[in-house]
């Protein structure tokens, strides 16, 4: 083997060697780039964690800079792999913040409801204690006017009873006196009777009176 045979196969070795260093390096940069892509695509967490995302391209960016051989590498590589390992963690860190959020606005929403369903119950409640209330004292005030009522006509009742009483008890007198005046006029006209009888029939007088009494007073003598 000759002298330029020997360097075509070093060259060879040196282009192959460095082709492998490429492909790892390209290798490690599509791993991130795809991990990273499938973050950021993704319907649930691609819009959370963007400030995150950028800091893992960067970082991906930088480490492409470097071969595998350089000793920043694996720093820089190891930096990429923490940065995407951030964007991913902080992205599902916001998705489950976001749905907390999502079931606190939904669990006040179902208090608030609630709360609105016990007012609404408690103003109907307290509509229908009003409403017994009102019926209540328009009944008291009812029974109240009835009772005023009655006492008024028990108040007339007795009154005209009393009148009546007195009406009754007056003519009563009345009655009494007719009778008395009755009694007297029957017994005048029954004293009549009698001293017309006792004088033979003929009209009672004063002077014939006189003049028997004269006779049988002289006829004595």
């Amino acid at each position: 083997m000759n002298r330029y045979t020997v360097l075509l196969s070093a060259l060879a070795l040196a282009v192959s060697a460095g082709t492998a260093m490429a492909a790892t390096d390209d290798l490690d940069v599509r791993r991130l780039n795809t991990s990273l892509d499938q973050l950021s695509t993704d319907p649930t967490l691609g819009n959370y964690a963007q400030a995150e995302q950028a800091r893992a391209r960067e970082a991906i960016s930088q480490m492409a800079q470097f071969k595998p051989k350089d000793k920043e590498h694996a720093h820089y590589l190891y930096v990429a792999e923490r940065r995407v390992d951030i964007a991913k963690a902080m992205a599902q860190l916001q998705d489950a913040q976001a749905k907390s959020a999502q079931l606190d606005r939904e669990h006040d929403a179902i208090l608030l409801e609630a709360s609105r369903l016990d007012t609404e119950m408690a103003r109907r409640q307290l509509e229908q204690q009003r409403q017994q209330n009102q019926m209540i004292q328009e009944e008291a005030a009812r029974l109240q006017q009835q009772g005023v009522e009655y006492s008024q006509a028990l108040e007339q009742a007795k009154a005209e009873g009393d009148k009546a009483r007195q009406v009754a008890a007056a003519q009563a007198k009345v009655a009494n006196a007719a009778k008395k005046q009755a009694a007297l006029a029957e017994a005048a006209a029954r004293a009549m009777r009698d001293m017309g009888s006792s004088d033979g029939g003929a009209p009672a007088n004063t002077p014939a009176t006189g003049s028997s009494s004269k006779k049988r007073s002289s006829g004595g003598n």
